[in-house]
């Protein structure tokens, strides 16, 4: 594999550059297979099979490749979702079936042109959200194998962090595609219930399941949910899509800081506080909403009669196999037994006024912010305290399905142990769009690189320098002490002019894209992108950094001169270069 980035955007350039599907499935099938965490799958497709539906794909007239949205794209899928050709078991084997027919998102991924990869690992029957409840192990954060991944949906959210595929599907009941996300640095979209089909997926609680997409970035998330959403008439549950209006009130609500503050760790509750200054700064007002009713309606979940809905999807075979079933998974399943029809419909009674009250909260904002999760926590902890820690980190997820909202989870930053922490915004149902304009901004305005070790070390971006950023020269430090490393000396294509700019010091050049332009000396260095965001606050107007044609032909970002910024400027393009320029003034 010729990148090792798999953000749908990296792979369609490579696409359009000629590298096969073969190719890249080669290399990424390499690199599962040395991955050290053995329990992030629980099924894969051979070699060859994924190989044979990449070929199939390269075979195709070019015109065809372009028309489908997730060409050559390799994703994983939580075991408790059909895939034709694997057996589905929840992480129970001796529930396993083998399904004749795909489920529906599956269907639609597939025509897209995405290829599946293979079964992913979870909390068993979706039980759960630490990813510690499985017979075949549990995975482990991609930053500390001492912590847990997040659940249900532990083997996809890893599988994604870990570069081991593009993007992942999950489900998502009380939080399991938005806790994951949130402890492996990556983006978990639950979309509105039944935007997405959940035929064939095994049941958790029926009414209120969601399939759920992980991914690098809110773009690739929301360009996978855009494929696999569409109503599906085979669904009892699917619901048609509404359009929802654009962005419209700039305001966004969050529970009281007193009720952060007391809930979280330190390190989360000082990331999200650094969360909502950045939406401030953004341009958004962030403003304290009573969160009572939310609160309740999370409790709600755990405590009420909801529990049932598990007895209802998987009793009757966890009371025939209870040795089969994890100790915890067949004490929560069994527990919905006592809950009786009085007490659902009072709970449904109770649901709907609290339904009212938190939608009234919700009129004016454009989205609600809460942690994803209130702290994270080793292996160790969640084994000796199960249940108890279980519920914690469904403190600020249990209460979406149930009010019928959307919600993206997205990274916020690194606390100082090392380990990354969540923020989610919740919408109104068929708010995805609306939450992920936001999510961008943010995502945007906070510049970290998005996945687990790997991709913090290697997502880098390139930047053409040309004045005084340059090796040696007085700004080199910025780049420098931000991890940069030079990657060439070259030449512009000669369609720019170069201007020694007023002021300074220290002296400072301008280029300019020109019909009458020339070769100008640049050089090319590779930036973390981590630290970009910090190194464009410190670039004066009116330089900025836009797109630069080299000798080769390769364009690549480098710093440019907005027109405005050359009154008073020297051109100075006859000289080649600045280094050039500097000599002569030193003669």
């Amino acid at each position: 594999m010729t990148t090792t980035s798999l953000d749908l955007p990296e792979l369609r350039a490579r696409y359009a550059e000629g590298i096969s599907v073969e190719q890249v499935m080669t290399g990424l099938l390499a690199r599962i297979d040395a991955y050290e965490d053995d329990a992030v799958w629980i099924a894969r497709f051979s070699l060859e099979k994924i190989l044979e539906r990449a070929r199939a794909l390269d075979a195709l007239p070019h015109v065809k490749k372009v028309k489908l949205a997730l060409f050559g794209v390799p994703f994983a899928v939580k075991d408790n979702i059909d895939v034709a050709g694997l057996p589905t078991t929840a992480a129970c084997p001796a529930f396993a079936y083998n399904p004749e027919r795909s489920a529906a998102v599956i269907e639609r991924l597939e025509a897209a042109g995405a290829i599946v990869l293979g079964k992913t690992n979870l909390d068993q029957f979706a039980t759960g959200l630490n990813g510690t409840r499985s017979p075949h192990g549990a995975p482990r954060s991609v930053f500390n194998k001492d912590y847990i991944s997040g659940g249900s949906s532990s083997g996809s959210s890893v599988a994604v962090a870990a570069g081991l595929a593009s993007f992942s599907l999950g489900t998502d009941t009380a939080g399991s595609g938005r806790v994951p996300a949130a402890f492996n640095n990556i983006v978990g979209l639950k979309p509105t219930k039944g935007l997405l089909s959940t035929r064939g997926v095994v049941p958790a609680c029926r009414s209120l399941d969601c399939v759920s997409v992980f991914a690098l970035t809110v773009n690739d998330a929301l360009s996978v949910t855009r494929v696999a959403a569409g109503f599906d008439a085979e669904d009892p549950f699917s619901r048609a899509s509404i359009a929802r209006p654009d962005m419209q009130y700039r305001r966004i609500a969050m529970p009281p800081a007193s009720h952060i503050s007391s809930n979280c760790d330190p390190e989360t509750a000082r990331l999200f506080f650094s969360s909502v200054d950045l939406l401030g700064q953004l341009g958004f007002e962030v403003s304290e909403i009573d969160y009572a009713p939310f609160a309740e309606t999370a409790a709600l979940l755990y405590e009420g009669p909801w529990v049932a809905e598990r007895t209802a999807a998987v009793g009757s075979f966890v009371e025939a196999h209870p040795d089969a079933i994890n100790p915890v998974v067949r004490t929560i399943v069994e527990g919905g037994k006592s809950r009786n029809a009085i007490e659902g419909f009072e709970a449904s009674y109770r649901l709907a006024a609290l339904h009212r009250q938190a939608h009234a909260l919700l009129d004016g904002f454009d989205a609600m912010l809460v942690p994803t999760a209130p702290a994270t926590f080793t292996v160790a902890q969640m084994e000796a305290d199960p249940i108890a820690l279980n519920s914690r980190l469904g403190l600020y997820t249990n209460f979406m399905n149930l009010l019928d909202l959307s919600g993206i989870a997205f990274p916020a930053g690194f606390g100082n142990d090392g380990l990354p922490v969540g923020i989610t915004l919740a919408g109104k149902a068929f708010d995805e769009e609306k939450l992920a304009d936001i999510g961008r901004l943010f995502a945007a305005a906070l510049s970290i690189a998005p996945g687990g070790p790997l991709a913090q070390e290697e997502a880098r971006l390139e930047i053409v320098a040309v004045g005084a950023h340059m090796s040696g020269l007085p700004l080199n430090r910025e780049l420098t002490a931000r991890g940069a490393t030079l990657v060439e000396k070259g030449m512009t294509a000669p369609h720019y002019r170069l201007y020694a700019l007023p002021g300074g010091p220290p002296a400072r050049p301008g280029l300019l894209r020109h019909a009458d332009g020339v070769a100008i000396a640049i050089e090319v260095w590779s930036m973390p992108l981590r630290h970009f965001g910090s190194f464009m606050a410190g670039i004066p107007a009116p330089l900025c950094i836009g797109t630069v044609e080299l000798a080769s032909g390769r364009k690549v970002k480098g710093f440019l001169c907005e027109p405005y910024g050359l009154e008073g400027a020297l051109d100075v393009s006859n000289f080649g270069g600045w280094r050039h320029y500097l000599a002569s003034n030193n003669k």
